[in-house]
């Protein structure tokens, strides 16, 4: 089935999860929008993780269905999906024994790309990712926290995904760093566009980050709404998490829309 132009690049369609005995996913519908940073917001268990991995086929689900530009991901070879999609996790999962350039390369490789483009492209993403050209010589062991995040989110976007998942790829940076990523990954959207679904826990980066926050808890989706209609909403889960985190909230939304 091809897709239609007003599809959604990913939809899920009633999704429902169970791994034994657990419901992780109830009726799990959504839609995400091409070009926006759609983040999925909840604490621990509330199944953002699990709803990650369902779009690459990480995971499948145990009824319903996953759409991504269109079609059913059931449908065609898994491993061509995931290549088509940019991953980053909290812990990176870079190769140790391979080089940066070499991690980074990683897909284009596969994929059968000509060593001086393969060559051209990291170094391209080094200067994106606000590295400096001489890493691509590096070992992961020898880059900081920080520098081996970038070089995750450079491998992700290697083979030019249109999408990219984010599984908290911030959370376990000092909060110096993480506010620069933060910064950074903002302006990088703004130059590339991707359609991201990206998943914390921490409100502040949620509003700071997301063209829309989809709220869940106990497998479910309680609500989707924009960074500031969120704070204000008469939900109560999330009328509870805007009183938890205290604070100027709104500038942290408003900064992620200027």
């Amino acid at each position: 089935m091809q897709p239609t132009t007003a599809s959604p690049v990913i939809e899920f369609r009633d999704v429902s999860y169970r791994v034994s005995g657990t419901q992780v996913l109830s009726g799990f519908n959504l839609q995400v929008q091409s070009g926006e940073t759609l983040v999925l917001l909840g604490r621990s268990g509330s199944g953002k993780t699990t709803s990650l991995k369902l779009v690459n086929r990480l995971l499948s689900p145990t009824s319903g269905e996953i759409r991504v530009k269109g079609v059913s991901n059931r449908e065609g070879d898994v491993i061509r999906l995931r290549r088509s999609i940019g991953y980053v996790i909290q812990d990176v999962g870079l190769f140790p024994h391979f080089t940066v350039e070499r991690n980074i390369s990683l897909v284009p490789r596969i994929e059968g790309w000509p060593g001086d483009r393969v060559r051209a492209r990291v170094q391209e993403l080094l200067q994106t990712v606000g590295l400096a050209p001489d890493t691509a010589l590096r070992y992961p062991y020898q880059l900081s926290g920080g520098q081996r995040q970038r070089v995750g989110v450079a491998r992700a976007l290697a083979a030019n995904p249109e999408i990219l998942l984010m599984d908290e790829p911030f959370g376990a940076l000092d909060p110096l760093t993480r506010d620069e990523l933060q910064h950074e990954f903002l302006l990088l959207q703004q130059r590339l566009h991707k359609t991201v679904v990206f998943v914390t826990h921490d409100l502040r980066e949620a509003l700071r980050l997301g063209s829309r926050i989809a709220l869940m808890e106990a497998g479910r989706l309680v609500t989707v709404l924009p960074p500031l209609e969120f704070l204000r909403s008469g939900d109560p889960l999330a009328a509870a998490y805007v009183r938890a985190f205290g604070g100027s909230l709104e500038s942290a939304a408003n900064r992620g829309t200027s």
